[in-house]
């Protein structure tokens, strides 16, 4: 039935997806047909629309040509490169968008293009939140998404990890949900945001890990060590690096992430112990 207010929080979320000769309509259909689909029912409703989208919109050669500097357990950004949007606090709303990405990322980017042109041509009451890493509990994560959950669920049920193309020191911040939920909660209270503006959300440098430093807190969450490979290969869509830039989404919504990578962690695992033969299907395998 008719709403008044629309979060398009679905999407095939595979990086991988359409990779290698995959389903390349399913993804298209998927993400960029169904946020169509949903701004055409806003537009008939005058209702407003909060855009999910994420932080692979940005170019995989931008992102790659980051300077780092590596440290035993980490990448960290050692400079700017002459790149807009770049500081030590990471990747802010106006980073260089132009160039490839991957399908996901290409679809969730036209959706933002799309959501934008709703909000100029017809007044819909638009707002995109690019997310980084989300997680906790009720998470299923796999192998291309929910790296969390993966870690997590591998040490919970004695599963074997890898560390693919970079030792284990790629680095990504992590905003718990319920954190993620607190901020959509504010946004929706203040309605004049909603003008087709775009926020980069995440837990920024203070709530970051690399697979490294995941690896050791989810060992101390868990009490479990598992065996972990390494795989030197880059796969299509990886980057040693991303840390949102957070401040400009803080200081207009005057909210600020209140739970830890710890806290994520921890929430996580104690989700997965309450639940373990239920979810021993999912991640037990």
């Amino acid at each position: 039935p008719p709403c008044d207010l629309v979060i398009d929080a679905a999407a095939e979320p595979s990086v991988l997806a359409g990779a290698a000769g995959g389903d390349v309509r399913y993804v298209l259909d998927t993400n960029l047909g169904g946020t169509l689909n949903l701004l055409e029912a806003a537009r008939g409703w005058r209702s407003r629309v909060l855009f999910i989208s994420t932080s692979r919109i940005y170019p995989l050669a931008a992102l790659r040509a980051i300077p780092l500097a590596t440290t035993a357990s980490r990448f960290e950004i050692a400079g700017s490169a002459g790149l807009p949007g770049l500081s030590e606090h990471g990747i802010a709303e106006d980073f260089p968008v132009a160039g490839p990405r991957t399908l996901y990322g290409a679809t969730k980017f036209a959706s933002e293009i799309m959501a934008q042109e709703y909000a100029a041509q017809w007044g819909l009451p638009v707002l995109i939140d690019r997310c980084g890493v989300l997680a906790g509990p009720w998470q299923m994560g796999r192998v291309d998404q929910g790296v969390t959950a993966l870690w997590v669920a591998a040490h919970q049920y004695g599963r074997p990890l890898t560390y693919i193309g970079y030792g284990g020191r790629q680095v990504r911040d992590v905003l718990h949900v319920a954190d993620f939920a607190d901020l959509v909660a504010t946004q929706i209270r203040r309605e004049a945001l909603w003008d087709g503006r775009i926020y980069n959300v995440g837990g920024g440098r203070p709530i970051s890990f690399s697979l490294r430093e995941l690896t050791e807190k989810t060992v101390r969450a868990v009490g479990r060590r598992v065996d972990i490979g390494d795989d030197p290969t880059v796969r299509p869509g990886d980057v040693p690096l991303y840390l949102t830039d957070r401040r400009r989404v803080m200081a207009d919504c005057e909210w600020q992430p209140r739970r830890d990578v710890e806290a994520v962690i921890d929430d996580t695992a104690r989700w997965m112990r309450d639940h373990e033969e239920l979810l021993r299907p999912v991640f037990g395998r």
